[in-house]
């Protein structure tokens, strides 16, 4: 499953070699498009590396004048969750070389982006957890 506003719109997990698009799917959040059918949303997993075609933009936030540029200088990013314990939260998230974890919801739509490496197996029980998607029934 993908970020909680997605659970309605149909989904594949990604795989090595997918070319992305960021997209916005009138849900609410923004996600990761298929190349093939930029109606379906693509599920990755916490850990899955990217590499984007361009330096990554991110929306305005417009809380500082100054801050013009949404640009983060960055083609490469780790996909990561976050706020897993809350239910009506954005999870999917990007963790960039600098340690700045960005909401996947943020970014601008139409950014291409190639999955280069997903995680490895888990082999212990604190691996599989932190692999582990946010799921809810609703």
């Amino acid at each position: 499953m993908c970020d909680y506003s997605l659970q309605s719109i149909k989904s594949r997990p990604a795989k090595v070699g997918d070319e992305l698009t960021t997209r916005d799917f009138g849900t609410g959040t923004r996600g990761f498009a298929a190349s093939e059918d930029p109606c379906v949303a693509v599920c990755v997993l916490p850990g899955t590396e990217l590499a984007f075609a361009q330096d990554v933009k991110r929306l305005s936030t417009r809380l500082w004048p100054w801050h013009t540029d949404g640009a983060i200088e960055y083609k490469t990013a780790i996909f990561r969750q976050i706020n897993k314990d809350k239910v009506a939260a954005h999870h999917d998230a990007l963790e960039f070389p600098d340690g700045q974890i960005i909401l996947l919801t943020f970014l601008c739509e139409g950014q291409q982006a190639t999955v280069l490496q997903l995680p490895a197996e888990p082999k212990t029980v604190i691996e599989m957890k932190a692999q582990q998607r946010a799921a809810y029934i609703g």
